[in-house]
């Protein structure tokens, strides 16, 4: 990613703000009722007020942030002037204390811990599974053939999940997890955005209830894999099998709980966001014929009649680009929140104690001081062919993953998986998503909100790498 300033942002639009006050709220609730009936658009009719932006969680101070640099502080300043905050009951039941949650000297062990399993030469390890999976795939689909895209993309992640995390191999396995979590996320995003956010633990809802169950099937799940794991006598490649064996500098390995709150999080990181992309990058391709004749020409010239491995990752770059514009217009992730303590500054703006701050993926990245015509599909912008020069983007313009101490650990494993899905699936089809509006629903992770139909079309594939007549027009 570039991290050069970009032309709309010369100058450090942080020096000499002021936080401009937002829309006003109502007695107790704030601006919560607001923010919960869509906060995709709060969070932009906040990006239009200002960089900095005050309103109301319930009764709580909060503060909107919309530019990089101070994104970028926020970011790389949690655990030393900012706090993780809690998210909530619905969050901590299904995540635990993993390594998103976790604070201070048990994130710092739990992270250290876990990152091995998740480095570039272990991701190398993953690919043939990750890509297999989806070859698996291909071979199914047929010309003609009507598929829901969405249902196919969740079945192929949670595949890849439980192959790659958990080391097992069954559909079953992964039907039983993946229903569970598609529960859970539901049930937290629906509560962080909604009364739910103000109620203490103690008080019962449905929705409390429901992601209970969720989990309960989840931790048995995962507790009969890893006592499958423990009473084996072979060493297995799987990310479990490496938590396992994982030793802190005491020599400690981690707990069962530990073990389980792990996996929970690598889980998420490496389906639901992997899953949720490709259904955008697939609508978006329908849509616009030119980047999917330019991926066709790159698939073509690249890998042939083959299918792609680890090593064609770094020589995908167009498909690579494909992945981060479909990140950028819909971030899985969709906001970023910690709380100021002691010495909290953005922007040179001392930040009271307490105050919770917030940034969004979703407003940053469809800012035009930013990106040229950000409502635009355009992969080109990433530099990707040399027709059209790479866009400037400011670092922390884009940032699906976090940044700073937290980033996500997962983000290798999760490009990785997404492009190498793509080149295999769009080496050999394209897809003709139908028009009915699809929209984004913001839970744990942005997901569409209803199933997304197609029909699947052969890519007949000429010499020239160009895309024969059979490939649909829309």
């Amino acid at each position: 990613m570039t991290t050069q300033a970009g032309p709309a942002a010369a100058e450090k639009a942080t020096g000499g703000q002021k936080i401009v006050p937002g829309p006003r709220g109502v007695p107790l609730l704030g601006n919560l009722p607001e923010f919960g009936g869509d906060p995709l658009a709060f969070f932009e009719r906040l990006r239009e007020r200002g960089d900095f932006v005050s309103w109301r969680f319930g009764r709580g101070r909060a503060l909107f942030i919309a530019h990089p640099d101070t994104i970028g502080e926020l970011l790389t300043e949690v655990e030393r002037t900012f706090d993780q905050p809690d998210l909530g009951i619905a969050f901590r039941t299904l995540l635990g204390n993993g390594v998103v949650v976790a604070k201070g000297a048990d994130w710092r062990r739990k992270r250290s811990l876990v990152q091995p399993s998740v480095r570039p030469r272990q991701v190398r390890s993953y690919a043939d599974t990750m890509a297999g999976c989806a070859i698996d795939l291909a071979d199914r689909w047929t010309d003609g053939q009507r598929v829901d895209i969405k249902k196919e993309m969740a079945a192929l992640t949670q595949l890849i999940a439980v192959r790659t995390i958990f080391g097992v191999d069954t559909a079953a396995d992964a039907e039983a997890i993946g229903k569970a979590m598609d529960i859970a996320q539901k049930e937290i995003g629906a509560e962080f955005s909604g009364l739910g956010a103000l109620l203490p633990d103690w008080v019962p809802t449905p929705g409390r209830a429901r992601i209970k169950r969720a989990t309960a099937v989840i931790d048995a799940e995962v507790g009969r894999v890893v006592a499958r794991h423990r009473e084996g006598d072979h060493e297995r490649p799987d990310l479990l099998s490496r938590l396992l064996t994982a030793q802190d500098e005491t020599g400690a390995h981690l707990s069962d709980r530990e073990i389980r709150d792990e996996t929970v999080t690598l889980y998420i990181g490496g389906h639901e966001t992997t899953s949720s992309t490709l259904v955008w990058a697939w609508q978006l391709l329908s849509q616009n014929p030119r980047v999917r004749r330019a991926l066709a020409e790159e698939l073509d010239r690249v890998l042939g009649d083959r299918e792609p491995g680890f090593d064609d990752y770094a020589r995908l770059t167009y498909t690579q680009a494909v992945v981060k514009e479909t990140l950028r217009l819909y971030p899985t992730i969709w906001l970023l929140t910690g709380i100021a303590k002691e010495g909290a500054t953005l922007g040179g703006m001392p930040i009271p104690v307490g105050t919770r701050v917030w940034s969004s993926q979703w407003a940053t990245h469809r800012d035009g001081r930013w990106f040229t015509d950000p409502e635009e599909f355009r992969p080109e912008r990433w530099g990707a062919t040399g027709g059209e020069p790479a866009e400037e983007i400011p670092e922390y313009a884009w940032f699906p993953f976090g940044g700073g101490p937290r980033v996500c650990l997962g983000t290798r494993f999760a490009m990785v998986e997404a492009v190498l899905v793509l080149a295999v699936l769009a080496r050999r089809f394209s897809l003709a998503v139908d028009p009915a509006q699809v929209l984004p629903v913001p839970s744990l992770t942005l997901q569409p909100d209803r199933e997304v139909l197609a029909t699947v079309h052969a890519r007949p594939v000429r010499a020239d790498g160009q895309e024969g007549e059979a490939a649909p027009q829309g």
